[in-house]
Order: structure tokens, then C-alpha cells, then sequence
């Protein structure tokens, strides 16, 4: 069975390292969704780390950059590396969406991935409820490096001998 389908392009002209950099994300996002999906998590996580949360419209621009670049990447079935070509392209950018896999919760039950920025579906139909997620890559939050610690300790520290400094005061008063 076929449906004819009329697909939006956008025929905006973009600059050439957005669509360098989107055209590396499609065919990176092509050879990924031929690996397992553990495989997959893994290397996705080890993707977002160090990269800041991205915002709707980071994500929307990074999902319409990948939509002109790519008809395949409209259909039904192409979910898998629109969605990767979508997170690969924020990356690239800076900065990462929490990347999802799930099921519909609606017939027809069927495996769907998608991008979502904080509580938003980026470019999804349906409401937040209508998926059931089975595992997500979000965002890595970058530990502190050592000398943040280091002077929030020492911070830390002064704060507290001057708080005694002023109990000493106050007691001899």
C-alpha cells in the first residue's frame, strides 16, 4: 500500500556550514541506526557529555536544517535517523536535547524517536502523553572541575571563620 504524501521544503538559503555540518549529521545519523540499540545509548551518552541543554528553538532550527537538507528523512519509517541526525547536528552546535526511543500508547502501537527540549516534542504530533518512553539520553551534566571545588571549599571555609570571628566578638562584648 502507498500514500501520496505533499511534503513542505524549505528553500530558505542557509549558510554553508550549517549544511556542511547537517549533511555529517545525516550520514553520521545513518550508519547509528544500523547499530543496536545499547550500543546506540552508549554512544549517544558519550556524545552529550559536555554539552549544555539545548532550547526549542536550538532544536527546532537544528530539525528543520536536517528536513531541507534530506527528503527521506520526512517519512514514516525514518524516525530513527531523523532523530539522531537531529541530536548529532545540536552537537556539533554546542549543545545536546534529550534524545528519545519509545512506543506509541495509541493504536497503532508502533516504535517511534524523537527529540524533546526540556518538556517539549520538537516537530512530534501528538501530546507528551502519547508516547511511552523506553530509554532517553539526555543531557550530561558536566561535573565541576577540580578548582570550582577547590574554591568552593575555600569559600566555604572563610565564611566559617568569620562566622567564629563574630561569635568571639560577640562573647567578649
Amino acid at each position: 500500500m502507498s500514500v501520496t504524501v505533499a511534503l513542505n521544503r524549505d528553500h530558505r538559503p542557509r549558510p554553508w556550514k550549517l549544511r556542511l555540518q547537517t549533511r555529517l549529521a545525516i550520514c553520521l545519523a545513518r550508519i547509528l541506526a544500523l547499530f543496536k540499540p545499547y550500543v546506540l545509548r552508549r554512544v549517544l551518552t558519550r556524545l552529550s557529555k559536555g554539552a549544555a541543554a539545548a532550547d526549542a528553538a536550538e532544536v527546532t532550527t537544528a530539525r528543520d536544517s536536517v528536513l531541507a537538507s534530506s527528503l527521506g528523512l520526512h517519512g514514516l519509517r525514518a524516525c530513527l535517523p531523523r532523530s539522531l541526525a537531529t541530536a548529532l547536528l545540536c552537537r556539533l552546535r554546542g549543545t545536546w536535547p534529550t534524545w528519545c526511543v519509545g512506543v506509541r500508547t495509541a493504536p497503532p502501537f508502533a516504535a517511534h524517536a524523537w527529540v524533546e527540549a526540556g518538556p517539549e516534542m520538537i516537530g512530534e504530533t501528538g501530546g507528551y502523553d502519547s508516547y511511552s518512553r523506553l530509554f532517553t539520553v539526555p543531557p550530561a551534566t558536566p561535573l565541576p572541575s577540580r578548582t570550582r571545588d577547590q574554591d568552593q571549599r575555600q569559600a566555604k571555609k572563610q565564611a566559617q571563620e568569620q562566622t567564629q570571628e563574630q561569635v568571639k566578638k560577640q562573647t567578649q562584648d
